[in-house]
């Protein structure tokens, strides 16, 4: 299948390989002309065969809304803009609307699986008419990982990105628990290896996971974190799960604390926001911010 890809950065550049390696035919857009496979998001657009599929991994809000209305001026009626960003899903239910007065399908996909995607792939969450998934799923079956998990047609237009936003809410409630624990076991006398305990942790395990295997990959580097400000940005989604929650009256107590937990971080140099910094490096190649010598 033919696609075009706009955005090639850390997550869209290796989607374009993995479909590649597929036997997908993707034609990349990026404003860095060093990764670009074409000059214009014009060129992308002529170089595909009707009708089109483009997908689009730029930041979410004012690139994402721009590159979408660049492409409502180039595509063709019954082609097709797939949203793969981390946008909110009422922006969806916008663009939805936008495209389809020009007689575009658009659908929403919720993305995860950061800088790891490429070799084990990406769980991707759909949203959108059944029409226009269906037409797609070639890619996705191409982006998922192995098996028969990592893909769902979660709803119409913006259940994708509701429930990847609800994803990351989860997230961060996970990983600042392994931070709390993490800062309790260093702080007693009585434990003199952390990190081993956190590797004990990985087999047999109630609270084993990909996030404990990253924290002990993070700790292996620099064992206890003394190198990084306790400092962890938060990329917006889980403001916006709390938001949601607040407008559906459904009680968050554990995503809303962790959420809170970050903006503590911004206070003071918090041990708990090194572990949750570490972690968000391990998984989505998320900057850092290391301590001044």
């Amino acid at each position: 299948m033919q696609i075009g890809l706009v955005g090639l950065g850390k997550m869209g550049g290796n989607m374009r390989e993995r479909l590649r390696r597929a036997g997908h035919t993707v034609i990349g857009f990026d404003t860095n002309p060093a990764v670009s496979d074409v000059p214009h998001l014009s060129d992308l657009v002529d170089q595909l065969g009707g009708p089109r599929a483009v997908w689009v991994m730029v930041p979410a809000g004012g690139p994402t809304q721009e590159v979408i209305d660049r492409l409502a001026s180039l595509l063709k009626h019954d082609d097709v803009v797939v949203d793969g960003g981390n946008s909110r899903w009422t922006d969806d239910e916008k663009h939805a609307k936008e495209l389809a007065a020009r007689g575009i399908g658009f659908v929403d996909a919720g993305v995860s699986g950061g800088v790891w995607g490429l070799e084990h792939g990406y769980a991707l969450m759909v949203g959108g008419e059944a029409e226009y998934v269906e037409r797609l799923k070639p890619i996705f079956d191409a982006l998922k990982p192995d098996g028969p998990y990592g893909y769902v047609h979660a709803g119409k237009v913006g259940a994708g990105h509701f429930a990847k936003m609800v994803h990351n809410g989860i997230e961060y409630a996970m990983m600042q628990a392994y931070a709390e624990g993490w800062e309790l076991l260093e702080k007693v006398d009585s434990v003199d290896n952390v990190r081993e305990v956190f590797r004990s942790w990985q087999d047999g395990t109630v609270i084993r996971s990909w996030l404990l295997d990253l924290a002990v990959n993070a700790l292996d580097d620099d064992e206890h974190l003394r190198k990084l400000r306790g400092y962890a940005e938060d990329s917006g989604e889980g403001r916006w799960t709390v938001e949601a929650a607040i407008d559906n009256a459904v009680p968050l107590p554990a995503i809303t604390a962790s959420l809170f937990a970050r903006f503590a971080s911004r206070q003071e140099d918090s041990p708990q926001m090194k572990m949750v910094a570490a972690l968000r490096n391990q998984f989505g190649g998320h900057a850092v911010e290391t301590k001044k010598a």
